[in-house]
């Protein structure tokens, strides 16, 4: 088994100037934009990534076959513009494999021409959030302004802090290779999968990229989850006051 292994299905016509990761992260933000766009615009899958970095596992069908874990890459193409996506359901398990596995990733991009590259992900903050920001990175100052004024927040920078895994390498490494980065992270609690989040981080995505789709799902599951949150939150206020009434 190679490091990472990376077979096209097809070879022509695949350029694009526009590669959108969606991997798996904080609240799966990034991962349900992603595949809300992959699936809404009908993208084509193009390419698939497997590697020993992975998770030492198999995916079982719904007929009971296995198949080995990977990532896929995605394009879609309308009116001359064109955009592909880096999907799938992992990440490195190691530190050195997140290195190796960034890496390859702008190798791809590079030979199919990406100039920008968007990494999507969520921004953890513990508790649950009734406005999700999208707050927001870049590797280039000129890319700020642009970020800004498609919704975008830079309220968090003035902390610092960190961008693990490949939406943060995707920037960096991005950089020496001359190729834009911008990462969005959708404010969320990091406790549940955060449609909410991913929503409002798809408003400023397809600000951005031109990239329009209809929102209707993802609200839908977004309303979903605040049902649900509502209803845990109502069961422990209940158990509170059951606790309450045997003291005294």
């Amino acid at each position: 088994m190679e490091h990472v292994r990376v077979t096209f299905l097809r070879d022509d016509n695949i350029d694009a100037p526009v590669l959108i990761e969606g991997l798996p992260g904080i609240g799966h933000v990034g991962k349900l934009v992603a595949d809300h766009l992959i699936h809404e615009l009908g993208a084509e899958k193009i390419g698939e990534i497997s590697s020993l970095h992975f998770p030492p596992q198999v995916i079982v069908d719904e007929q009971g076959i296995t198949h080995l874990v990977k990532n896929e890459i995605y394009r879609y193409e309308t009116d001359g513009r064109a955009a592909l996506f880096l999907v799938g359901d992992f990440q490195s398990n190691s530190a050195e494999g997140h290195y190796i596995l960034a890496e390859h990733y702008l190798d791809i991009a590079e030979d199919l021409g990406v100039k920008r590259v968007y990494a999507l992900g969520g921004y953890g903050v513990g508790h649950l959030v009734e406005n999700p920001r999208v707050l927001s990175a870049v590797n280039m100052e000129h890319l700020r302004s642009e970020v800004e004024a498609a919704g975008g927040s830079f309220e968090n920078a003035g902390s610092g802090g960190t961008i693990v895994g490949a939406s943060g390498l995707l920037l960096g490494l991005g950089e020496a290779r001359g190729i834009e980065g911008i990462c969005l992270m959708g404010e969320t609690s990091g406790y549940i999968v955060d449609p909410k989040s991913a929503e409002g981080l798809l408003t400023v995505l397809s600000r951005l990229t031109g990239i329009e789709v209809d929102h209707t799902s993802l609200q839908q599951r977004a309303e979903d989850m605040e049902q649900f949150i509502a209803k845990i939150q109502e069961a422990e206020e209940a158990k509170g006051r059951e606790e309450l009434s045997y003291i005294g």
